[in-house]
């Protein structure tokens, strides 16, 4: 299956998925007299919009590169992430409001569910469980950071319906209050997993560099190839699901300039065929130092 079919199942499969999830829990939220529910309801929804976006932001990113943006668009998939982060935070703010509100001001509102959201809270935690594992396989076949984003957006949701499933099961049992009490643990779930998008997103838009194992792996590897006697400087950045590297490498001070250039060659083509997350690799040559 190639990327492109690949990206269009995916979202089909996550935006006619929660469409229907959502309305379930939200019909099961108004009949069965829970506000958890239905707040769980809303966060389904939300993910429609969130598959939508990371659709958007993938198309963009694989865009080939041109005289405005020589590197490429690879950081829409950063914007896309960035915007998915926040539209869950907004989520989780605003269904942690309502619990709120519920809870302080309208008591004297809070009615005890029937088993109908019971129900539907079992049913969305094994279908977004099930599409969170569906999207994170694809997404790391695509490495795609807001596909990843986009299943962790899932995941939140079937925590945030256990959430439900354990406030609306103590309301049934004669706590009611749990009801709205669940929708603050969804809220406080839901910005968690907000939290940690954004920090990625913001990671791999402000150039960070890659994780020291990543980097050591690289290092060895490079030091391994013919004729570099030496690192003398290795800079990673994240741009988007890319890495860019800046590397100089010491060789023998008495080759010709063809030699050395042969030997940075080599080391550039060897990186980026067993590195594929490497988009490109700048390599300055460095003569080993005189002897005395």
């Amino acid at each position: 299956m190639d990327e492109q079919t690949l990206i269009r199942k995916m979202s089909r499969v996550g935006v006619l998925g929660n469409i229907v999830l959502a309305a379930f829990k939200l019909i099961a939220g108004i009949l069965g007299k829970s506000g958890a529910m239905v707040s769980d309801a809303v966060h389904s929804l939300s993910d429609v919009l969130a598959t939508i976006i990371a659709y958007i932001g993938v198309k963009l990113a694989g865009q080939e590169e041109d005289a405005e943006h020589p590197y490429g668009h690879e950081r829409f998939e950063c914007v896309a992430s960035l915007i998915l982060g926040l539209i869950l935070a907004g989520t989780g703010l605003g269904i942690g409001y309502n619990g709120v509100k519920m809870l302080l001001f309208e008591k004297s509102a809070i009615e005890v569910p029937t088993i109908l959201p019971l129900i539907a809270a079992i049913v969305s935690i094994a279908v977004k469980e099930g599409m969170f594992w569906y999207t994170m396989h694809y997404a790391r076949i695509l490495d795609s950071p807001a596909f990843k984003a986009d299943a962790w957006h899932h995941r939140s949701d079937a925590l945030s319906s256990v959430g439900s499933f354990i406030g609306i099961g103590l309301a049934r049992l004669g706590f009611p209050f749990m009801d709205p009490i669940a929708s603050i643990l969804i809220c406080a779930l839901i910005l968690k997993v907000a939290y940690d998008i954004l920090k990625d997103a913001l990671n791999k838009m402000l150039d960070t560099s890659c994780d020291a194992t990543y980097e050591g792996k690289l290092r060895s590897f490079i030091l391994e190839q013919p004729g570099v006697l030496g690192i003398d400087l290795l800079h990673t950045r994240q741009f988007g699901n890319k890495i860019y590297v800046d590397l100089e490498i010491t060789v023998q001070r008495d080759i010709t300039l063809v030699y050395a250039h042969a030997i940075a060659e080599h080391v550039h083509s060897n990186v980026e065929k067993n590195f594929p997350n490497v988009k490109h690799i700048m390599i300055h040559v460095n003569p080993e130092p005189a002897k005395d």
